[in-house]
């Protein structure tokens, strides 16, 4: 494992780390998407991204400081007894919907290991969506639990320009090194996906950026692709203008251009779909499903 693991997150700073417990481990959703439930062991998270849509969710525990960790100490016995539940269908859980789960402050609490544990306990099927290159620590029991139920390791990379990804996710592995996961978690029976989002107009829209996104992507040999254009809403939209002002001021106008509501322009995206993404995708040969290699394996189990 210290082969796969050049590198890993900084240590975190845990003066800003907060335990706290939790009176239920997993969030049932309103709407199967395909999976109907949340797990996230952080409040909170230090990859500090520009765009972030979660800011908000600080609001109800009374923080403004997304920065600060809210860690669930108790969350892996918590799910134990849920997941021990007669009614639990070993239904697929989405780890890490809201916070990554491998944010740096994982590095010192180690809570993930635990929550494998209970997973492969259980044979409960799971997706796990990160930035960071620290989920190689967990390498061997995520690829026991691909052994006996569906898991999807999916990595989120916006642009293969560093100049770029250092100011919109200033401490998130570089996208190198997020590919470098996807290439090794593709070794296991686990699904492999690369999380192309957002798409930021302006930015990292560009059809080099695409194209070098996709040959990394066909390089790691991924079972799919997925594309989406940056949303903006509430505390988002405010934090991520006031960001343009200070980092790209010569693409402020134009993007605010395009974003008079939550969503880019209709036009935009379609030119940017029709144009760029798609044609690129089929050029490269990778899918844009995530749920076949879901149905595949849930089907086989």
């Amino acid at each position: 494992m210290k082969d796969r693991m050049k590198s890993t997150a900084a240590k975190s700073n845990g003066n800003n780390i907060q335990k706290i417990t939790c009176k239920t481990a997993l969030n049932k959703l309103k709407r199967k998407i395909p999976y109907g439930w949340d797990l996230n062991i952080y409040r909170g998270c230090s990859h500090q991204c520009k765009y972030c849509y979660a800011v908000h969710t600080h609001d109800y525990l009374g923080e403004d400081d997304f920065s600060k960790i809210f860690v669930k100490t108790n969350v892996a016995e918590q799910l134990d007894k849920e997941l021990s539940s007669s009614t639990w269908k070993r239904e697929i859980i989405n780890i890490g919907g809201v916070t990554d789960s491998y944010q740096e402050a994982e590095a010192e609490m180690k809570i993930m290991p635990e929550i494998l544990k209970v997973l492969i306990k259980h044979k409960t099927p799971a997706i796990i969506s990160t930035k960071s290159e620290l989920i190689l620590r967990d390498y061997d029991l995520i690829a026991k639990l691909a052994k006996l139920t569906y898991v999807n390791v999916a990595s989120t990379i916006t642009t293969m320009d560093e100049s770029i990804r250092q100011k919109i996710e200033p401490f998130c592995s570089p996208g190198k090194n997020r590919f470098n996961v996807l290439k090794e978690f593709r070794k296991t029976n686990a699904s492999v996906g690369l999380h192309t989002m957002p798409i930021i107009p302006y930015l990292t829209d560009s059809y080099f950026n695409i194209e070098q996104l996709c040959l990394e992507a066909r390089e790691s040999n991924v079972h799919y692709m997925l594309p989406g254009v940056l949303y903006l809403r509430g505390k988002s939209r405010n934090i991520f203008f006031e960001f343009l002002k200070e980092s790209f001021p010569d693409e402020y106008e134009s993007i605010a251009k395009l974003y008079k509501t939550g969503g880019a322009d209709k036009s935009y995206k379609e030119k940017l779909y029709n144009e760029v993404v798609n044609p690129l995708r089929q050029k490269y040969g990778i899918s844009n499903s995530y749920i076949k290699p879901m149905k595949e394996k849930m089907h086989k189990a």
